[in-house]
């Protein structure tokens, strides 16, 4: 018996193929010996193919049926039309507005950019329209609802349901629209709170999460294995990367809510401003910690549209460490900071490591550019020229 499976329709050029009888024949897979597998008997089956080769069927012994469809032949560059649309969601945020930069320095005309004021990606009904009118060819998914401790502990709720809503909106239409490729980007915070070091992809789902900020995980968490379900079922191509701490201009300053990096170039700022003789810093400086300047970032988010169609989601870092106190050394000489610097050993240092295995995107081809010291740099001439006047 064979079951029929139904497919929703995505959009489509007219002269684009929507499905193909084909005639298959498989042969039974499974724990039997040798000497019990066979072919069994030829039958069709209708599936849509997308401009794609035929799909690979394969039937189990319990015939059960697993359809592979091959990714689009179309194999063009993603740098050979610059005039293709293309959707930043997120695209005033610390990485959206990287993102922008990077494909707007590349010569590409296109961006169709939209404010949450403007589109709520958490309503079906207003992404559903705003990609029929808009129909982007490539989409970068970068939007989420964000914060820290605090408010992943006040507010979980909405943590989980709005990263879904936005991420299972823009997933679904941008296949349902015909999007090229859509490139879907998450957190290390996915990763177990006590996963291996560096931290592989297949850390994922091993182990409990962070409980301080598990809400958002658990959403990136399914956004990543929703692109996988529509890569496996649709043919969509949809990938995922798992970016680390993130720094650079449009970062998050605010004293209670900010991460470590943003927070200790403020605090010594104000301190050098306000003539103190000391910065008081939690715990002993120890442990250890990846950050990634954005740009690099925006890079490795370009070149893995253009390099990389691949079921797993990607890990993106510098694969370089540096311990909390010396990066607290670093940022009090680019600020100018000419006070003491206090390590105050009673309160907690909280993760002694955490460090990406980025190996598999490096052996992709693709390496970070910016140096630490050049990116606080750059970092601290925006916060003076933007956060401070």
């Amino acid at each position: 018996m064979c079951r029929s499976t139904f497919y929703p329709k995505p959009a489509r050029s007219p002269k684009q193929s929507t499905t193909n009888i084909i005639k298959v024949k498989f042969q039974a897979i499974g724990s039997a010996s040798a000497k019990t597998r066979k072919s069994v008997t030829l039958f069709h089956c209708q599936v849509p193919i997308r401009d794609s080769p035929p799909p690979t069927i394969m039937g189990g012994l319990n015939n059960d049926l697993q359809v592979l469809i091959p990714i689009s032949t179309d194999s063009s560059s993603f740098f050979s039309d610059k005039s293709a649309k293309i959707f930043v969601a997120g695209h005033r945020g610390l990485v959206g507005t990287a993102i922008v930069r990077k494909i707007i320095s590349l010569g590409f005309t296109k961006l169709v950019l939209r404010t949450h004021s403007e589109l709520d990606l958490s309503r079906q009904s207003d992404v559903e329209s705003f990609f029929s009118a808009e129909r982007p060819v490539y989409v970068i998914l970068a939007a989420a609802k964000v914060g820290g401790i605090h408010a992943n502990n006040t507010y979980p709720a909405e943590f989980i349901s709005v990263n879904l809503q936005i991420q299972t909106n823009v997933i679904d239409s941008s296949f349902r629209f015909g999007v090229k490729k859509l490139l879907f980007l998450g957190s290390s915070c996915i990763y177990p709170k006590f996963a291996p070091q560096p931290i592989p992809e297949s850390a994922l789902l091993t182990a409990p999460l962070e409980p301080t900020n598990e809400w958002y995980a658990v959403a990136k968490i399914a956004g990543i294995k929703m692109c996988q379900a529509y890569r496996i079922q649709y043919n969509f191509n949809a990938v995922s990367g798992m970016p680390t701490n993130l720094y650079g201009p449009h970062d998050n300053f605010h004293l209670e809510n900010s991460h470590v990096l943003p927070a200790l170039m403020r605090r010594f700022h104000e301190a050098k401003t306000n003539k103190a003789k000391e910065v008081v810093v939690w715990g002993t400086g120890s442990p250890l910690r990846e950050f990634l300047h954005v740009d690099d970032l925006a890079d490795a988010v370009v070149f893995m549209i253009e390099n990389y169609s691949g079921l797993e989601h990607l890990n993106v870092g510098s694969g370089k460490e540096v311990t909390i106190k010396e990066l607290a050394e670093l940022v009090k000489e680019v600020v100018g900071f000419e006070g003491d610097l206090v390590w105050d050993s009673s309160k907690p240092d909280g993760t002694p490591r955490k460090l990406m295995d980025s190996s598999k995107l490096a052996a992709l081809g693709w390496q970070p550019k910016v140096e630490l010291k050049d990116g606080l740099v750059d970092t601290y001439k925006w916060y003076l020229e933007n956060v401070t006047q």
